[in-house]
């Protein structure tokens, strides 16, 4: 009985089954008919050659099986058509335009570096194809937003994690960085972006090194042991992970990965970190820190690597998947917001194979375009998946410490306000407070230390001794004088220059003392004084240096704190006794008498006929002539004008005569205030200060002759005597040195064409010194708060001059080509008057005649009218008797 019992359920279970398998035949029998699939093709353009490219063609095929195995009811199929860029942005180029040509595609996916991005952006724009790019484009991050719109970045965006790196910097509190980065595209596009953003997080950068990844490896150590001279220790790498095996075991060789040194690494190269570096180069990067892109685990993203794991296994041994690297977790989603995009283009606009076919390719891209920009769908990783602003809207960076043979997770930071997953608080860039917010860090050499940033030990309890030069020379002791007190044998240095060195070292948060060393500059440059910091002599420089791009390569100088920019200083000739012709040309002058002349004429020629004021006899009506239009400089002409064209003329003139008297007066008075100087490069001597950074500035000009000078006294008799007599006609200095010879002349002395030439003057460190942005930041703020102006009043303005800040230009003579527009319209109104002047009592002379010849016409018709019937009548009279 049992066993009949098991027989009739398992025929009873049976026959369900077959029962539903003919049930789900028939169904896809009826149904099949109904579907009709269609194909739209899209490109993919990879490095075939390249295991990452190999990687990323088995994600988007895989992507592409994922998405039709669970939406198979969709009426759409992607079809790939792959090409092999090669690694080349020209085969890149080439492949798309083939695919472009002969497969006619929709849409392309590709673009591994920066070059190709920019050619398929500029090819995707012409042929309106959507290009999901892999790479950001060359003009990021300060392209013209927009210029492309047919480009989608599908990766993570570059500059996003530049807050996050300044926000480390903060965190550790390190104000000096090296910032190390390659010198192709793909580096320098971002360094601009990353400069200025560190340096408005008032962090210096002290060097930037740049190194290309065809240099040997001889050139790499070359530079690396340039950064050992430095005392910065914190680095700031921007390379790709081709470059960093040799960057890194070069690097450790020197040192530059001991204890006391902290390297940052960009997203670019840690990503790729273990997933193409063998273990000797993950063991050169022990305790580097670094960002990652934040990518969840997840079933599907497990899912996928053990299933690329096989495919890899069977068919190419040698590349072993241990994980989906970001650009294949991006590459899926892409593909899937493809394929989804291509299915809603289709079903919006109710468009089948055949007029799918027929339709514009330009406005089938942009239909396809606008689906994937709108497209928001859970990614591989569990996370949201956008693309706004043809951009895929980044979430959160991983921070991550290099340990053994991996790398630890410490640390988020947030791309935008929201929750991971992982119910991890990402609420915005104050999160990372302070160290207290990241796990343990090890850094290079094994401490948990955070390093200092820096070789030079400063803080409370250490102090810094220097040894500074302060440069002595004949003259301008307002900046820098030395006294040496006979009795004490001892050596004081005064002057504006000591004064806010002295201002801004007492400071600081940290003690420094300093000895001041007298550098005789006489006979030698500033150039050998900067020197003497580069080969270590001095620790420092004080005094009058200016900044100079030369002078900046081999030291650092902190922010200026004087005046910037180079003047001409000239003697004030106010002795002519026509000056007051001086502010119009000859030819204005004439023109504007021609036309005062011309004026007077026509307004009587006009109103002579209608007004008594304008008749008489000649030798009065010349008179009215000339006072009527010389009246009006002043606007004191009483006659009253009857015609309205004389009106008009007038109206005209009065407003050419306002704007000349109003350039008239603003020029005299700009020349009574410094007279014109006009240099003859063949008559004319210029004087310099010797040894100073002007000396190099006025050899380039081609003058007579160049003098030097010492003092404010040389200066002063060099100006007075003039060119003709041994003297200069000028004298080209910095603005500091001609506000403290204004001081002591006052009066007869003018400065004219400032110039923002130069950068003024500042101290000077070794480089890479700490001092040097502590030292800016005590100058910042000395300026802010009015400190630097009050010490220049005490050594510049001793003498109760008016302030140097409004400077008066050099003026220039008007002339007739300035205002021809202004006496063009003045004649085209005046001859407008005249000519409907003349023309319409000829018109009404015309009109009189033509009336009196009608009335003519008119009394001969009727005369020989009345003849006819008079003689009709004497006929008919005739006939009767």
């Amino acid at each position: 009985m049992e066993f009949q019992g098991k027989k009739q359920t398992i025929l009873c279970l049976s026959f369900v089954t077959l029962f539903s398998l003919v049930g789900l035949l028939c169904a896809e029998i009826d149904g099949s008919p109904n579907i009709v699939v269609e194909e739209v093709h899209v490109g993919v353009i990879l490095d075939m050659g390249s295991r990452e490219g190999k990687i990323i063609l088995s994600c988007i095929s895989t992507a592409l099986s994922d998405f039709y195995h669970l939406h198979n009811n969709y009426s759409t199929r992607v079809i790939l058509h792959t090409r092999d860029s090669k690694g080349k942005a020209l085969h890149a180029l080439s492949a798309a335009l083939n695919l472009l040509d002969k497969i006619k595609v929709e849409a392309i996916i590709g673009a591994q570096t920066r070059m190709e991005a920019n050619l398929l952006a500029e090819l995707g724009e012409e042929a309106k194809v959507p290009v999901l790019s892999l790479s950001g484009l060359r003009t990021s991050p300060f392209g013209a937003p927009g210029e492309y719109p047919f480009f989608v970045e599908i990766t993570q965006d570059e500059t996003s994690q530049v807050t996050a790196i300044n926000g480390l910097l903060e965190m550790f509190k390190w104000r000096d960085v090296i910032l190390l980065y390659e010198n192709t595209d793909y580096g320098r596009d971002i360094i601009p972006f990353f400069i200025n953003s560190i340096e408005e997080a008032n962090v210096t950068i002290v060097y930037k090194s740049c190194i290309a990844a065809s240099s040997a490896d001889e050139q790499i150590i070359e530079e690396l042991r340039n950064l050992t001279k430095l005392k910065t220790t914190v680095f700031v790498v921007h390379v790709s992970h081709f470059l960093v095996p040799r960057l890194f075991l070069n690097a450790k060789k020197l040192g530059l990965l001991s204890e006391g040194y902290a390297w940052i690494m960009t997203s670019t190269s840690m990503n790729f970190l273990h997933f193409s570096m063998d273990p000797s180069v993950i063991e050169s990067t022990q305790g580097v820190l670094g960002l990652k892109s934040y990518t969840p685990a997840s079933t599907r993203l497990h899912n996928l690597t053990s299933r690329l794991r096989r495919i890899f296994y069977m068919q190419d041994p040698n590349i072993e998947v241990s994980a989906v690297t970001p650009d294949g977790i991006w590459a899926y989603d892409a593909t899937w917001a493809l394929a989804e995009a291509v299915e809603r283009t289709s079903t919006s606009t109710g468009l089948n194979l055949v007029n799918l076919n027929n339709i514009t390719s330009s406005k089938h891209g942009l239909l396809l375009l606008q689906e994937i920009l709108q497209t928001r769908f859970k990614g591989l990783s569990g996370e949201e998946i956008q693309y706004a602003n043809g951009k895929l809207v980044s979430s959160a960076f991983e921070i991550v410490n290099v340990i053994g043979k991996g790398d630890r997770r410490v640390g988020f930071w947030p791309c935008e306000e929201k929750h991971t997953r992982d119910s991890y608080p990402l609420n915005n860039r104050r999160n990372l407070l302070s160290t207290n917010d990241l796990e343990t860090i090890i850094w290079p050499g094994g401490s948990s230390t955070i390093p200092r940033g820096s070789k030079m030990q400063v803080s409370t309890s250490s102090e810094i001794k220097l040894r500074v030069g302060v440069p002595v020379k004949k003259g301008f002791n307002e900046l820098v004088h030395m006294n040496h007190d006979i009795q004490t044998n001892r050596t004081y240095f005064t002057g504006f220059c000591i004064d806010v060195f002295q201002a801004a070292i007492s400071k600081l948060p940290y003690k420094v003392n300093y000895e001041f060393v007298p550098f005789e500059v006489s006979s030698v440059t500033y150039n050998d004084l900067v020197y003497q910091v580069f080969n270590k002599t001095f620790d420092a420089v004080v005094g009058d240096t200016t900044i100079t791009s030369v002078r900046s390569q081999n030291v650092g100088f902190t922010i200026p704190y004087s005046d910037l920019g180079v003047g001409m200083l000239v003697s004030n000739e106010n002795e002519d006794m026509w000056i007051f012709l001086k502010p119009l040309s000859t030819d204005l002058w004439i023109t504007s008498a021609g036309f005062f002349i011309l004026t007077g004429f026509i307004v009587w020629v006009i109103e002579r006929p209608v007004n008594p004021e304008f008749q008489g006899t000649p030798s009065q009506q010349i008179g009215t002539i000339l006072w009527f239009t010389f009246s009006t400089l002043v606007f004191a002409h009483r006659q009253k004008l009857s015609n309205n064209l004389a009106k008009f003329v007038v109206i005209i003139w009065v407003f050419a005569v306002l704007i000349l008297t109003s350039s008239y007066t603003a020029t005299l008075t700009s020349i009574m205030t410094v007279n014109q100087i006009r240099l003859n490069s063949r008559g004319d001597y210029i004087g310099y200060q010797s040894g100073s950074f002007t000396q190099g500035v006025v050899k380039n000009l081609n003058f007579k002759g160049l003098k030097p000078y010492n003092s404010v006294e040389e200066y002063a008799l060099a100006l007075s005597s003039g060119s003709k007599h041994g003297g200069v006609s000028a004298i080209v200095d910095e603005v500091p040195f001609i506000k403290i010879f204004l001081a002591h002349y006052p009066t007869g002395y003018s400065m004219i064409k400032p110039e923002s030439s130069t950068n003024g003057f500042g101290f000077v460190f070794p480089k890479g010194s700490k001092l040097v942005h502590d030292m800016s930041m005590q100058i910042e703020q000395m300026r802010e708060k009015g400190k630097l102006m009050e010490m220049e009043k005490v050594w510049f303005d001793k003498r109760t001059i008016l302030m140097f800040d409004n400077t008066t230009s050099d003026p220039n003579t008007l002339n007739f080509h300035t205002f021809r527009g202004l006496f063009l319209i003045t004649g085209v109104s005046s001859a407008f008057a005249i000519f409907i002047f003349i023309i319409f009592p000829l018109k009404e002379k015309w009109y009189a005649v033509k009336k009196f010849r009608f009335k003519y016409q008119v009394r001969e018709k009727l005369q020989r009218v009345r003849k006819f019937f008079s003689r009709k009548v004497s006929n008919e009279t005739e006939e009767n008797q």
